[in-house]
């Protein structure tokens, strides 16, 4: 399993206070503004929305909201224009970070950002210094307990475009080209495979693996970029292992 996923992994089953989810809530409204603002408010018609909708269920985020944030893209209801801005970054141990934002003031956040940066021990770069290391994939996390045979996991994903199967403690981590994201997330629907997390994300082409002091301070940064209400996601070429991520997670708390 890729570093940043298991800390995602992490962060996902410690994050479940309602502050959490209300955050949460307030960064996937403003994806699915902005997908139906670009593609329309079909999501049979919108890979994005769709995906993005997908996500805000998962999240128990009720229809209503769903509803509202969808029409706000639309026009069809009054709301606030968000636009993307990318930030490329260094950050403690070498690690290079691609950080994800939707924002209706871009000066703003990107004072926030810088801060955060200079608070944390990092440094942002020049655009494209760190974009070349890493490739947008459709990323899927499946419970191994909603597989009963690996081997049919094996065939089934990979006869739908699957391009890397990984196994974790826990979990399946499967990577593929977005244009098969859709199809993927169909075929494991069609044989009662839930997913636990699906999303279109940048996977990196080579890591670079942390020492104790530097992961400690690389976390630390991950997460307080996390907690901007701007940033969407995060996505970080860190190599980290488990006991030791797990030990970091523990003392974030």
């Amino acid at each position: 399993m890729s570093g940043h996923s298991k800390w995602a992994s992490i962060k996902h089953k410690k994050g479940a206070a309602d502050a959490k989810r209300g955050q949460l809530f307030t960064k996937l409204i403003r994806e699915i503004t902005v997908a139906a603002r670009e593609g329309g408010g079909n999501p049979d018609n919108n890979a994005r929305l769709r995906t993005a909708i997908d996500r805000a269920r998962t999240a128990n985020m009720p229809s209503d909201n769903i509803e509202k944030a969808i029409k706000k893209g639309t026009g069809e209801l009054e709301g606030v224009t968000y636009e993307s801005c990318l930030f490329e970054a260094y950050a403690p141990g070498g690690v290079a970070l691609i950080v994800e934002t939707l924002t209706d003031n871009k000066n703003r956040t990107s004072a926030e950002i810088r801060n955060i940066f200079s608070k944390k021990g990092g440094s942002l770069a020049g655009a494209g210094s760190v974009a070349w290391m890493f490739k947008k994939k459709g990323d899927i996390f499946i419970d191994k307990n909603q597989v009963k045979n690996e081997d049919d996991l094996y065939t089934i994903t990979l006869d739908a475009g699957a391009e890397d199967v990984q196994t974790g403690e826990k979990n399946y981590e499967i990577f593929c080209d977005p244009k098969d994201f859709e199809k993927l997330k169909d075929a494991l629907k069609a044989n009662n495979i839930k997913t636990e997390e699906a999303e279109i994300t940048m996977v990196p082409s080579s890591k670079v693996k942390v020492n104790a002091a530097d992961a400690k301070a690389l976390l630390s940064l991950i997460e307080a970029l996390e907690e901007q209400d701007d940033v969407q996601k995060v996505h970080a070429n860190f190599d980290i292992s488990d006991e030791l991520m797990e030990k970091i997670a523990s003392e974030m708390e």
